[in-house]
């Protein structure tokens, strides 16, 4: 039985996140946290085999989590929608298996925490291709659901309208235009909008 901590800060991703796995007959949440203090102690208590783990988390953040759980047998997996180098490279360094964006289907988060028990090594293609990809990218670099905050913005939505029509909190939409305007390489929304339709990527 593959023994699994979860922590995540959105109630409803946490508990949604724990029924999927459970259902799996070779695993079993062991922990819920709602931050990354919670989920040290939860690791170091329960000492399952993986780690699911959010980054932006209250108190302490899930990068912080994994430098701190870095040398238990413990094995983390960070699942964010943050496709940033800065955060990959310090993922890496703190010896995390696994990195893989939350737009992805929960049976790719299920495969992966069985290949990571095995003894490999996950990271998400399209963050791979972000971090390591040389010249311009020729293809959409944003996710699909960046992609639709994005358009949203296009048709002149304010971040309360975007987070309404999403089922999203404000607060994550600013997320996801931060992390738009990184991967973009712009400073502003405009600047957005222009180098998406620059780059033909708007369908």
């Amino acid at each position: 039985m593959i023994r699994i901590v979860i922590a995540e800060d959105q109630g409803m991703m946490l508990g949604a996140l724990g029924s999927l796995l459970n259902m799996e007959d070779d695993m079993e949440v062991v922990g819920k946290a709602r931050n990354g203090e919670e989920a040290v102690a939860l690791v170091k208590e329960h000492e399952p085999d993986i780690c699911v783990m959010d980054i932006e988390m209250p108190l302490k953040t899930g990068l912080d989590a994994a430098e701190e759980l870095q040398g238990t047998s413990c094995k983390i997996i960070i699942l964010t929608t943050f496709a940033r180098a800065g955060y990959f490279e310090r993922a890496r360094k703190a010896g995390v298996r696994g990195y893989l964006l939350k737009d992805s289907p929960i049976e790719e988060l299920v495969a992966s925490i069985r290949t990571i028990v095995d003894g490999r090594r996950i990271y998400a293609p399209e963050l791979v291709e972000f971090v390591f990809g040389d010249g311009e990218a020729t293809e959409n670099p944003l996710t699909e659901r960046e992609t639709q905050v994005l358009s949203l913005i296009a048709d002149g939505r304010t971040t309360k309208e975007i987070a309404g029509e999403l089922f999203l909190s404000p607060g994550t939409v600013r997320n996801y235009i931060s992390t738009i305007l990184d991967k973009l390489d712009v400073g502003n929304r405009i600047e957005a909008i222009s180098r998406f339709k620059e780059k033909g990527w708007f369908k």
